[in-house]
């Protein structure tokens, strides 16, 4: 079996992020907004830096302005997603995006996202669960509000919460509170911590009880914490492709997942917002073979991994690990 066919399991991806950038100069072009400044002349996304990441992140996402647009951008993403063997995808779905974290209005995007991804589904084989995050830099005061509407939607679709954005700003326990209202609501908890904040900050994430954790490469560099996640068994939701192209380390060599790996921290693989750094989960998967000597059987055991990790009921998660194997 090729790497293209090796049935993938994703648990880190952020649906804007995920835009194709035509889908984006279409609708942006339907709306008559200018967005020209965000992309190269090739037609792909252009940043520097970090921090232009993110404002480059959210102009794209300010094209998407109803529940129809989710709708649509969900089907772009899912036949992509398909495309790469992708049999299972949790995204990162935010309320500040939305609706604005307004409940109400959430419910209806949450709805089309939810139709669009069943039909991607049925069409394609690509199951998708929805984790609703909370953005750091926009504050501890707007990440309650996200974890209210995440609360007020928990169920089939909705399994998860999550937090994203700048993890130089605050901290983790300024968000306890967000955290502790998602918990109660019966969901799964992750948050991003260990890319631009050093170990220091995966080990905040773990005073917050979060079963996973997005990145956490960070953590190599403190041994007793590499321990810690280990005897804890928390998953880290590794993106090597993303750390890459942000120049987190410059080789594929360099990138810590298999040390990790073999300190017996569980492992998954997943590539963040593909299109801005022009992956997807195969590329990824031939990177990891290259760098590492990665097979077949390796790549088993991280799905493996990811559909024990997954933030989905029991049902699922067995046919999951039936089409594994």
């Amino acid at each position: 079996m090729t790497l293209a066919e090796l049935p993938k399991i994703e648990l880190h991806l952020h649906i804007e992020g995920a835009a194709p950038p035509e889908f984006v100069r279409r609708l942006a072009a339907e709306k008559h907004v200018d967005l020209s400044g965000i992309f190269r002349p090739d037609g792909a996304y252009a940043f520097h830096g970090f921090k232009h990441f993110l404002e480059v992140y959210e102009a794209a996402t300010s094209v998407l302005r109803t529940p129809e647009d989710y709708a649509r951008l969900t089907r772009a993403v899912l036949e992509r997603s398909a495309e790469a063997g992708v049999i299972y995808t949790e995204a990162f779905l935010s309320p500040d995006f939305c609706g604005g974290g307004e409940v109400a209005a959430w419910r209806d995007y949450v709805a089309a996202i939810a139709e669009a991804a069943a039909q991607a589904d049925a069409a394609r084989g690509v199951a998708m669960r929805g984790v609703v995050t909370c953005i750091r830099h926009f504050g501890p005061e707007r990440a309650k509000a996200a974890a209210l509407c995440a609360a007020e939607t928990a169920g089939e679709f909705v399994t998860g919460f999550g937090m994203g954005g700048d993890e130089r700003m605050g901290r983790q326990s300024d968000f306890a509170w967000a955290f502790d209202c998602a918990r109660e609501a019966g969901l799964g908890l992750t948050t991003h911590a260990g890319e631009w904040a050093g170990p220091e900050s995966v080990a905040e994430a773990l005073e917050l009880g979060v079963a996973r954790i997005g990145h956490g490469v960070r953590a190599v560099e403190d041994p007793a914490l590499v321990d810690r996640l280990a005897e804890r068994g928390v998953v880290l939701e590794v993106c090597p492709g993303s750390n890459l192209a942000l120049g987190l380390y410059p080789a594929p060599e360099a990138h810590p997942i298999d040390r990790l790996r073999a300190a017996g921290v569980p492992v998954t693989v997943s590539t963040d917002d593909p299109p801005f750094f022009h992956t997807d989960m195969v590329r990824e998967y031939a990177l990891l073979n290259r760098a590492f000597g990665w097979e077949e059987d390796v790549f088993a055991e991280l799905n493996r991994t990811a559909a024990r990790a997954a933030f989905c009921d029991e049902a699922l998660r067995a046919r999951l690990l039936e089409r594994i194997g």
